[in-house]
């Protein structure tokens, strides 16, 4: 990300705790003494580290950022944490009159040194804009998720998202492995015969209102529930548990958008509550011209 911003002519200074962490980074300048220190030369201050406590250590700290907080100073926070302690923190930087923006992101170390990655951003517009062309010169693509809290709010889901798949992967190659199947060989080729991500039913037409693409989840519902119910099978022949399977079975058709639909006996599904099918997705990537 440092690399990316110093490509882009917007990298001022640096601060780590490490004082040769920026030794082998072309570009990057010198680390700084100390926060307070990045503070005074900086109108925005991306600020990544593990967890909420070393997020107020490095505000409040002895020569932490409050201690030079001056006017027009904004902190892009892409740190992960819980929604309780970006309030701590937001309350925190409010006192100082320092301008807070949450921004989750996502897509990894080789996409951080790459323009690639992906931005959540909770803030007012205003806010945004003021930070914007420092998240331009790191970030692939900006995503203004709502309000403050959201960006946070969306890296956290979509945490959820990823990890609970890591454990779909995990019971899938915990049954191939017990039935002698070459784990490597099989990781592979799932990944090379890749359909679809774990939010595509998200993206599709509504079933409310599109009555082709209802048919198309009510047939795959068919496919979902056979082929689960021949794992679950397999899984009890070898002894192996499969919790996150037979949850997926038994939630299938909330999985798939089409809860609110109720299966008849001639295959067609029919309304069974109201609304719409798939939520409602307020997130606006940033435009330019």
């Amino acid at each position: 990300m440092s690399t990316c911003l110093a490509r882009a002519g917007l990298l001022e200074a640096v601060y780590d705790v490490r004082p040769d962490a920026a030794g082998r980074l072309e570009g990057v300048p010198p680390v700084l003494g100390s926060p307070a220190k990045l503070a005074s030369c900086c109108d925005v201050i991306l600020l990544a580290v593990i967890s909420a406590q070393q997020v107020l250590d490095v505000l409040t700290g002895p020569s932490g950022i409050v201690s030079a907080a001056r006017p027009g100073l904004n902190i892009v926070l892409l740190s992960t944490v819980s929604l309780s302690d970006l309030e701590v923190v937001r309350q925190t930087t409010d006192a100082a009159s320092i301008g807070l923006i949450d921004c989750g992101v996502t897509g990894g170390p080789s996409a951080a040194a790459n323009n690639g990655l992906i931005c959540f951003v909770g803030a007012e517009a205003d806010r945004l804009t003021e930070v914007l062309p420092v998240l331009d010169g790191f970030a692939q693509q900006v995503v203004h998720m709502g309000g403050p809290g959201s960006g946070m709010a969306a890296k956290i889901a979509r945490n959820v998202i990823v990890y609970n798949a890591w454990r779909a992967g995990y019971e899938g190659a915990q049954l191939a492995a017990a039935a002698g199947i070459n784990v490597v060989k099989f990781a592979q080729a799932i990944e090379a015969s890749s359909v679809g991500g774990p939010t595509i039913w998200l993206t599709r037409p509504d079933p409310a209102t599109d009555g082709d693409e209802l048919r198309l989840r009510e047939a795959t519902l068919g496919l979902v529930q056979k082929d689960l119910a021949a794992a679950l099978e397999l899984g009890g022949a070898l002894g192996i548990d499969l919790p996150m399977a037979t949850l997926s079975r038994q939630s299938a058709r909330a999985i798939m958008g089409i809860d609110m639909f109720e299966p008849s006996g001639d295959g067609i599904a029919y309304a069974g509550k109201s609304g719409s099918a798939n939520p409602a997705i307020s997130a606006t990537p940033i435009k330019r011209t």
